[in-house]
């Protein structure tokens, strides 16, 4: 059925918008709630600077003496987070002083191809290293007499600060706004003592993730330790040579297959003390033979690349889809103890271990399934994202427009047999890092929760 809504001409020339998307009725009942609102107050009188973006520089050539500067994008910023394991670097030499984020800017993402990118926000913490943003992302800077930035990280965050963006934004190929449409966020300004409230949670959760990081490079670090791979770095050589009887055995003959930097790892794989089995033997390569479009009308998670947070090895989000609308590339069906591993070229380190959540959820073609056989899942998540098995992975791709991991590649790789107390070790400390992310997770929500329910208490009071 249509949905029509009916907007007065005057409407129009204040909004200076001809587009109905920008009048959906379920925008015209937000914008009247927040409007009724008499501590809802714009953003642009709550704010120290003008909102600006990042920029992307057109020389970003990075040489060796330079200093590297995180550059945050739309996939590396989250919800309450910055993703800096997985961040592009700028030199230092091509900003200025204006282009770096400062402790207590709040930056939120403002372009993207869908509701789910807009509105991702975060807190710039006093911790954080050298940054800046591309032209995705808004730097919003608070005057924090008035506007607590953590309050506003939440809030941007919850449903009536992302929904009021999606309404101000313009929805063409590419959703987008701009930095004054950003300033007519309605905010509403609660007492001190609920922001400082606020504050607490986002800090909490923020203090929570930063421990899950802490436990999975402990993990990390342990197994490298053990396989005397602790900074261990392979030596890439810019020139090398290598026989045609090597090129025929194994029927490659593109030079980046015998960079002898991979050659390296593999023999320290094969030097391990304690053994090592192939690949296939410790893990099960599960097929792709699901076909959501069997099933029309179920509802199913959907889970790709993007929605992975490579830094402690989890799926930080998922999409749903109908399965008359799924994907072709939607044929695996997960299972908790799994673990997704990219096998596309450039993301190698997207790689995760499901959990309860997104049991029986959809993922991508784009990724490997492994279900354990003789090693801890955990142990293989870690595994999977060090050098130990990136390297080998990074060796076998192939391919010309997408340059992947063949499946037939997989009996090639090989693994380090680990001691069952050094597993067990590992095990426990990837445990407790995913623990400390879902308490983080659920802290995050909880903040939102009572934003939104301060929101509508206040609403339902001028009623």
């Amino acid at each position: 059925m249509a949905v029509v809504s009916t907007v007065r001409l005057s409407e129009l020339a204040r909004h200076k918008r001809l587009d109905a998307d920008r009048y959906h009725t379920d925008f015209l009942r937000l914008e009247s709630r927040l409007t009724g609102i008499p501590i809802a107050r714009k953003l642009s009188s709550l704010i120290a600077e003008p909102v600006k973006t990042g920029h992307t520089p057109a020389v970003r050539d990075m040489r060796e003496d330079d200093e590297q500067v995180y550059f945050v994008k739309t996939d590396t910023l989250r919800e309450g987070l910055i993703d800096f394991k997985n961040s592009d670097f700028l030199p230092a030499q091509v900003l200025s002083g204006r282009d770096y984020l400062r402790h207590g800017d709040v930056i939120v993402t403002i372009i993207g191809a869908h509701y789910d990118i807009i509105g991702r926000a975060a807190v710039f913490l006093k911790h954080y290293p050298k940054s800046t943003v591309n032209q995705n992302i808004a730097v919003i800077r608070p005057d924090e007499s008035l506007l607590c930035p953590f309050y506003l990280g939440v809030f941007l965050n919850c449903k009536y600060g992302r929904e009021q963006l999606w309404m101000l934004s313009r929805q063409t190929e590419q959703v987008n706004l701009n930095c004054r449409e950003v300033e007519e966020l309605l905010v509403p300004l609660f007492s001190s003592d609920f922001q400082n409230g606020i504050e607490t949670l986002a800090r909490d959760s923020s203090e929570s993730m930063e421990r899950a990081k802490s436990l999975y490079r402990e993990a990390e670090d342990l197994l490298l330790e053990e396989r005397g791979l602790k900074d261990f770095k392979p030596k890439y050589e810019l020139s090398y040579t290598a026989s045609l009887s090597k090129a025929f055995g194994a029927h490659r003959v593109d030079a980046e297959y015998f960079q002898p930097g991979y050659e390296q790892v593999t023999r320290r794989v094969l030097d391990y003390q304690n053994g090592y089995t192939p690949l296939l033997g410790c893990v099960e390569a599960v097929r792709a033979d699901f076909d959501p479009a069997k099933h029309p009308d179920n509802s199913f998670n959907y889970i790709e690349l993007a929605d992975i947070d490579a830094s402690i090895g989890v799926i930080h989000s998922a999409s749903e889809i109908k399965g008359k609308e799924a994907p072709s590339r939607a044929r695996r069906v997960i299972r908790r103890g799994d673990v997704i591993a990219s096998s596309v070229e450039g993301s190698l380190e997207k790689v995760a271990l499901v959990d309860e959540e997104h049991e029986g959820s959809l993922a991508s073609t784009g990724f490997f399934q492994f279900r354990a056989r003789t090693i801890y899942p955990e142990v293989f998540l870690v595994l999977s994202k060090s050098v130990v098995l990136q390297a080998q992975l990074k060796r076998e791709c192939a391919g010309t427009i997408l340059t992947a991991v063949p499946n037939e590649s997989l009996k090639r790789i090989l693994v380090p047999v680990l001691p069952p107390e050094t597993q067990q070790k590992i095990t426990s400390l990837i445990q407790q890092s995913h623990g400390a992310r879902r308490k983080a997770k659920r802290l995050l929500e909880e903040a939102k929760s009572k934003v939104e329910q301060a929101i509508e208490a206040a609403s339902l009071n001028q009623h």
